[in-house]
């Protein structure tokens, strides 16, 4: 269990730099011109994040995960890698587009449509998906806690939290992502409080907390959050 709550540090840390930090390297690809360091290091994303999900799930607990859970897990990677690897394809073409003033029209609208609809919501729900499945398998059994630190877990869950709520506004997922913070912070409180010691249930309460924060006070700021859809240029 300490191993985990480390861990779940770690997975903090890439999951802000992969899905933040690779925001900021727009410059152009060497190798390939037309792709940008952020397309490049993004196909890196699913190869890193996805198998170390795979440990979270088989470390939350001293048994392996059931075949329901690993159903779950399976099912929700599928998404997760299909959508990540639609917005990837698509957000690169769509940027190029916007560089040679082609941001208008059929084409954009498509590539649009992959890109921020439905590229993001299949991302954001394998997301929450594979959230739930962690959370579910470290509830199984009570594993050994003596000498786990807490720092570890709850520092991760705020990197987590602030990246979980920049995603969802950004990708404009927010009827997935804010029901799902609040329906997971609920149930922690309600079914998972006596299990708060545990690496993953610390670790959500503290991230998907901090998120459902954030999320009231971006909505007391702007008058409420984002409409389901942006308005598709034409």
């Amino acid at each position: 269990m300490k191993r985990l709550s480390f861990l779940l540090l770690l997975f903090s840390a890439l999951f802000f730099f992969f899905f933040i930090g690779l925001v900021f390297l727009k410059q152009t690809f060497g190798p390939f011109p037309l792709m940008s360091f952020q397309d490049a290091l993004d196909v890196l994303t699913p190869l890193v994040l996805l198998p170390l999900y795979y440990v979270l799930l088989w470390k939350s607990t001293a048994g392996p995960p059931g075949t329901k859970t690993m159903g779950a897990f399976m099912f929700f990677a599928a998404l997760w890698a299909a959508g990540q690897g639609m917005h990837l394809a698509a957000n690169s073409i769509s940027n190029l587009l916007v560089k040679l003033g082609m941001d208008l029209g059929d084409i954009f609208n498509l590539t649009y449509f992959y890109d921020e609809i439905l590229g993001h919501y299949l991302w954001h729900i394998g997301v929450v998906g594979l959230s739930a499945a962690l959370i579910w398998q470290q509830l199984k059994e009570l594993p050994e806690l003596e000498n786990v630190p807490r720092w570890p877990s709850v520092a991760g869950g705020v990197i987590y939290g602030f990246s979980y709520f920049l995603i969802i506004m950004e990708g404009n997922t927010a009827p997935v992502g804010v029901t799902f913070s609040v329906l997971a912070v609920l149930f922690i409180l309600i079914r998972a409080r006596k299990a708060l010691r545990r690496p993953v249930i610390l670790f959500s309460l503290s991230g998907y907390s901090l998120a459902m924060i954030l999320f009231l006070v971006w909505g007391i700021i702007n008058g409420g959050l984002p409409p389901i859809l942006d308005v598709i240029k034409v």
